[in-house]
């Protein structure tokens, strides 16, 4: 068994979970929003995926790799694997959904764009950052 090689398929997982956790994120807080889901305005979650965009933003517009990448690539080296295509099957249906070909200037814009609607949902969908607030509805009487 190639260690480098699992080490790099678990790598990959965990920044499609990254990215699951961003474009999913938004979605969540705006179809909550919609539907009355109190969760979406925790500030715990709220901050750890402004966060999330604002760093992924922050790579683009300094022209920086993302580090899980190079972290693959370092151990898919390590691994003397040279192609996506020599990887198992969800390796390669991973790569191909997170890794496309573009310009970089329609990542940098794409990122950008997305961040603005993360940073807009923090004025539509407020989120809960004090805990007073929770404190005024514990002392409301319930009818």
């Amino acid at each position: 068994m190639n260690y480098y090689s699992l080490l790099a398929d678990l790598v990959l997982i965990v920044h499609t979970g990254v990215i699951v956790f961003v474009v999913g994120g938004l979605l969540a807080i705006v179809i909550g929003a919609l539907a009355g889901w109190k969760w979406v305005i925790n500030r715990v979650f709220r901050l750890i995926h402004l966060l999330a965009i604002t760093y992924i933003v922050g790579q683009t517009w300094l022209g920086a790799s993302c580090p899980l990448t190079r972290w693959e690539n370092s151990l898919r080296l390590g691994a003397h694997e040279s192609t996506y295509e020599a990887q198992g099957f969800i390796a390669y249906w991973l790569h191909r959904l997170i890794f496309y070909q573009a310009p970089s200037w329609v990542f940098t814009l794409s990122y950008t764009l997305f961040a603005l609607i993360v940073a807009a949902t923090l004025f539509w969908v407020p989120p809960r950052w004090r805990n007073s607030e929770i404190q005024a509805q514990k002392q409301t009487p319930q009818e």
